[in-house]
């Protein structure tokens, strides 16, 4: 899909997890960082659309929780395991830590869909919200772009590997059945 639709998957993808929908954001820009070693995706562009998704996407959950607050993502929270423990967990973790729970929420996979919603309800000040989410959804778009950059290069080797471990393991399968079928043999005698 990110080959066919590129820019507007990376983008629309990243924005809707970042919103709290709880999509494989990350898995995607992985996947964009392979398809531009693969020179589908241009590199300058592909980071652009990966930031833009995670500011902009984390700028609507961040208004959603300001203005919708607790009861609304208690109302649907549920249908995605949030619990009114589990939010008064993450709300006293935002409150002490203000601007460096939002760029932390960031790289945490649970907590990344719900960030900017929990800023949002905690009421944090929209400036400091700002900044931090542009310098966290900058790293974290580009880093994870650059992962599945490198790993593309890799991606020979691991095959190569993979190929090696699947005759290895089908070989101790084969060779375990023999050992166990003779055992159950020497049983029954």
């Amino acid at each position: 899909m990110i080959a066919q639709y590129g820019y507007l998957v990376v983008f629309f993808g990243v924005m809707l997890e970042s919103v709290g929908i709880p999509l494989p954001g990350e898995t995607i820009l992985i996947a964009a960082g392979l398809l531009v070693h693969q020179g589908d995706l241009d590199p300058d562009e592909t980071i652009v659309f990966g930031i833009l998704g995670s500011i902009i996407g984390n700028q609507l959950g961040y208004w959603a929780g300001r203005q919708g607050g607790r009861p609304v993502v208690l109302q649907w929270g549920h249908y995605v395991g949030v619990t009114l423990e589990r939010l008064l967990r993450v709300e006293g973790f935002f409150a002490r830590h203000g601007g460096k729970a939002v760029f932390l929420a960031r790289f945490i996979p649970g907590l990344r869909a719900f960030g900017a919603l929990v800023a949002g309800i905690s009421r944090m000040h929209w400036w400091t919200f700002l900044f931090y989410n542009v310098l966290a959804g900058a790293v974290w778009a580009t880093a994870s772009i650059l992962v599945g950059y490198l790993f593309s290069r890799s991606l020979v080797l691991v095959e190569g590997w993979m190929s090696l471990a699947s005759v290895l393991l089908v070989l101790l399968f084969v060779l375990t059945l023999v050992f166990y079928l003779a055992y159950r043999r020497a049983v029954k005698r």
